[in-house]
């Protein structure tokens, strides 16, 4: 402010005048484009839809984009209905339960309450797919989720660590030791997912055999923290993965960070989208949650929920009533014989 040398003199045609001994009138040049004048802003038209655009690619932040784990599932799924059409066998047909007039069979998972154990598996099956179905040609691998430059042990790692995909087993059982030693719930997992296909959108990578454990850890790492009120503190996980420094937890969580952009926000549409494909991929891959008979306990534990919700919002449904008129001021019409002569 009141600089004549700043940058604001070149772009206000009243300073452009004072600046030159002999005034002239300032007179734009209409042959220069957006690109020679510096005005690179978009037009309004150019930005319209540009969320739709995105939409597909960041399933993470659009409650209406598809996932990626459930997308990444579909060759496989198609594959085993094919088989089991082809050998005349329906998955499941002997241990699936069906509700009926006497006997009701209710999961104990719900959108605000998963199941832990199930939820993790689907996770880890989620992971696995993703690992499986990666792109055949490559990404590039970040050096802060190298297992071979950062490993997780002192073991020795094996020369051909990334060539050999994971197993799901031992997806679950590494996210299960954590989640187990960590005390971190359900909800923590379905974040953990959200987080997780972020990164591998935002940083345009693939979780292959020589990352996934590293991405895992900064997946769950994060969401633990964004989730839980008590969270985990990195000291403490490494007291759970006892060959891994402070320092290195330090910078995973860091680094995981500014490839998120900082943006940890998991919209409560998102969760619920995450929570059903999740639930979509288990019943594909024949994961389906346990189904108990409804007891008379939890028959009353149901009916009081329903009743509480009910009494709450008993008063939103009433009707607004008018007020009625006093009595006082009733006035009735008064009837009369006629007398007729």
């Amino acid at each position: 402010m009141g600089n004549t040398t700043s940058c604001c003199v070149s772009s206000s045609p009243k300073l452009r005048r004072n600046a030159h001994s002999r005034l002239e009138s300032y007179r734009p040049d209409t042959d220069l484009s957006r690109e020679d004048t510096g005005c690179n802003l978009q037009h309004i038209s150019d930005r319209e839809n540009i969320d739709d655009l995105n939409m597909e690619f960041n399933p993470s932040d659009h409650p209406r984009a598809s996932t990626i784990f459930l997308s990444k599932s579909q060759t496989d799924v198609r594959e085993k209905r094919k088989s089991l059409f082809i050998n005349h066998h329906l998955p499941g047909q002997t241990s699936r339960k069906y509700s009926s007039c006497s006997t009701i069979f209710l999961d104990d998972s719900t959108v605000s309450q998963p199941n832990l154990k199930y939820t993790i598996k689907c996770v880890a099956l989620a992971i696995y797919y993703h690992i499986k179905n990666r792109d055949p040609d490559g990404r590039m691998l970040l050096d802060i989720f190298d297992e071979n430059l950062h490993p997780l042990s002192k073991s020795e790692v094996p020369p051909d660590y990334d060539k050999h995909n994971p197993e799901q087993k031992q997806i679950y059982r590494f996210v299960r030791t954590l989640f187990s030693a960590a005390q971190l719930t359900a909800e923590c997992a379905i974040v953990t997912l959200v987080y997780l296909e972020r990164l591998l959108t935002y940083a345009e990578i693939d979780i292959c055999p020589a990352n996934w454990k590293r991405i895992v850890l900064g997946a769950i790492l994060l969401a633990s923290k964004v989730w839980d009120d008590q969270a985990v503190w990195n000291v403490d996980y490494c007291q759970i993965l006892k060959d891994i420094t402070v320092e290195d937890m330090n910078e995973l969580e860091r680094q995981f960070l500014e490839l998120l952009q900082f943006n940890i926000n998991v919209p409560s549409s998102v969760y619920a989208k995450y929570y059903f494909d999740l639930r979509s991929l288990a019943e594909a891959n024949n994961l389906s949650f346990p189904l108990e008979p409804l007891s008379r306990e939890r028959a009353h534990k149901l009916e009081a929920i329903s009743r509480l919700c009910e009494d709450k919002y008993k008063d939103l449904r009433k009707p607004t009533r008018k007020r009625s008129a006093s009595a006082d001021n009733l006035i009735l019409p008064r009837w009369s014989p006629a007398i007729i002569s």
